[in-house]
């Protein structure tokens, strides 16, 4: 199968790049006879890849359907999200839908960004998509019934977990930190305001009156303009806490293996998220049985009621008291740990995620072409 597939893509930094990056590699493990054609921006501009040097602007439709088109896809795989196609909340997409609709090109489209309620722009574009595109995928059920609810009860929505992957964890990671014998309570990713690290660093010198071994690494740095002076009011917050000596910064981004080894070496992951629908650093989290604290966001309450790998917190309390129940507990965490590694084996592994991708190209390809095929043409006298 052809299959063509819109996102951004490594080396280009965020999310929806890794999450594509793993997802193509599965795909491409599955045989030969998958062909996997990528129009990104600033991708590698080689072989498959075609480089439209920008998703943002209208421009953007008949750039990309033009290098899509080219390929002759069998079915076109488009990842969205509302920042990722540029102002207006990413509205450039829907002519670039019309365009492949047009040219009787099936489309799937995974909507990475669904909240419990929408806003007036986000109800626009996401019902747009929803019409226009032959299958949506989301990440979560309560995804699905959220569109349902708040849109239309769409038939064409699948639900498909974010992959996972299977991995070990990196041998003597504390030691290559050089934090042997500490607890190591975690913040890593992107600063963002809505993401609250300056909430745990706040609360932190609690959790280190209760543990002494205790100490916090936040990991990461800025990515998107406009969190810079986020990045700086949280170095600010460091450098004034109690317990500046006992929080460790690690600036970012960082090469996968160092990721991995960060990774590794914690004791406990928080999220104290104010908005999201779904985080690829809770699925690397689950990759490496990581136990996790989060914050009370619908797709955190859904993956901790599956899969019982941590807590929510619904308060600073909440938050102190299971970030100190878990470091102080090794065989609360060793379950926690174990439950997450099992869970991903089963249900999550870009394997499993991957054939059920799968399935969908094949169904949609199927039904569009004994639709076409069954067309009529017009007599005209």
């Amino acid at each position: 199968m052809r299959i063509g597939i819109i996102s951004t893509y490594p080396p280009m930094q965020c999310g929806i790049a890794a999450y594509c990056s793993y997802l193509v590699s599965e795909l491409e493990a599955k045989g030969p006879s998958n062909k996997i054609h990528i129009v990104s921006p600033f991708g590698k501009g080689e072989g498959s890849f075609y480089s439209v040097s920008s998703l943002d602007g209208l421009a953007v439709s008949e750039r990309v359907f033009n290098a899509m088109a080219a390929f002759q896809p069998d079915v076109v795989h488009i990842q969205h999200e509302y920042g990722l196609y540029g102002p207006n909340h990413g509205v450039a997409i829907i002519p670039l839908l019309y365009r492949l609709k047009l040219a009787s090109i099936p489309i799937i489209v995974t909507l990475h960004t669904v909240y419990d309620s929408f806003s007036q722009h986000q109800k626009l574009i996401t019902e747009a998509i929803c019409r226009i595109a032959d299958a949506i995928i989301v990440h979560e059920e309560y995804q699905r019934q959220s569109i349902g609810r708040e849109i239309f009860p769409f038939e064409h929505i699948y639900v498909v977990p974010h992959g996972v992957r299977i991995v070990d964890p990196v041998p003597e990671a504390k030691n290559q930190l050089g934090m042997r014998g500490k607890k190591i309570v975690l913040l890593c990713g992107y600063f963002r305001p809505t993401k609250r690290f300056d909430r745990i660093i706040s609360i932190f010198p609690r959790i280190a009156e209760k543990v002494p071994s205790a100490e916090l690494v936040t990991a990461g740095g800025v990515r998107l303009r406009g969190c810079s002076e986020y990045g700086q009011s949280l170095l600010r917050l460091i450098n004034s806490s109690p317990s500046r000596d006992r929080i460790r910064i690690l600036r970012g981004p960082f090469p996968q293996e160092v990721f991995d080894t960060i990774l590794s070496a914690a004791d406990v992951v928080i999220l104290p998220y104010e908005i999201g629908a779904q985080s690829g650093i809770l699925a690397h989290c689950l990759a490496f049985g990581k136990p996790v604290v989060l914050s009370p966001l619908s797709s955190f309450q859904a993956m901790v009621n599956k899969v019982n790998c941590g807590f929510i917190a619904y308060s600073d309390q909440d938050f102190v008291d299971y970030i100190v129940k878990i470091i102080s507990h090794p065989g609360l965490a060793e379950s926690l740990s174990k439950n997450a590694k099992d869970y991903v084996k089963k249900h999550l592994s870009w394997k499993i995620v991957a054939e059920k991708h799968m399935e969908i190209y094949g169904r949609i390809a199927r039904i569009l072409s004994r639709v076409e095929s069954a067309k009529v043409p017009a007599n005209f006298p």
